[in-house]
């Protein structure tokens, strides 16, 4: 039986389900919202309401937009000779923060990962296939996190896009295997994008 009210219950229960949020750390937030004043809880909530609303997928890379087309994307100064293929659209701002890159993105929105039943269908692969069929890109780099899944992501792609005859690249091993990319650091980061490697699926 809880001890808390149903309504207070059930916001620590959402709350419980957002990733990196345990059971006592949704107590905590809960019981800060609940000790909050009126206008800062709601402030939140329209925040959320707001995002949830307004915040879509580009139609190109797949990275938050607030339109059909994202800034990245919509931005003429940018090289689209280069697409940066990476797993979520948050490794797009740690590598944006390193100021070494200026191509296009790409957001696979996930990871090959058999156990969980996620495989290429599952991604934005198809997609990426279409753009590089259609558009001008002369290097593909692959920006997936340095673990198994990954690992095994980017070969597949490696294997599928050689073919097309544009060059796959692969970034450095500055980063911990293991590791993500949005809790690497700038320079690591901008180190890894330096020195990326040319990847053969075969």
């Amino acid at each position: 039986m809880s001890v808390y009210t149903p309504a207070l219950q059930r916001l620590i229960d959402e709350l419980g389900k957002l990733p990196g949020v345990g059971p006592k750390s949704a107590q905590r937030i809960a019981f800060h919202l609940i000790k909050s004043s009126e206008q800062d809880a709601f402030s939140l909530a329209n925040a959320i309401n707001e995002a949830k609303n307004k915040v879509r997928f580009c139609e190109t890379c797949f990275n938050m937009s607030d339109g059909l087309t994202c800034v990245i994307c919509a931005d003429t100064q940018r090289d689209s000779s280069l697409i940066c293929v990476v797993e979520e659209a948050r490794d797009i701002i740690a590598l944006e923060r390193t100021h070494e890159y200026n191509g296009l993105y790409h957001v696979l929105q996930g990871a090959i990962n058999p156990i969980d039943g996620i495989g290429p269908e599952q991604l934005k692969i198809r997609e990426l296939l279409m753009r590089l069929n259609t558009q001008t890109a002369s290097e593909v780099i692959l920006c997936t996190n340095p673990n198994i899944e990954g690992e095994a992501t980017a070969m597949y792609l490696a294997k599928i896009i050689e073919p097309l005859g544009i060059q796959v690249t692969r970034i450095a091993s500055g980063l911990p295997v293991g590791g993500d990319l949005e809790y690497a650091d700038e320079l690591t980061l901008g180190r890894a994008l330096e020195g990326r490697r040319k990847i053969s699926g075969t």
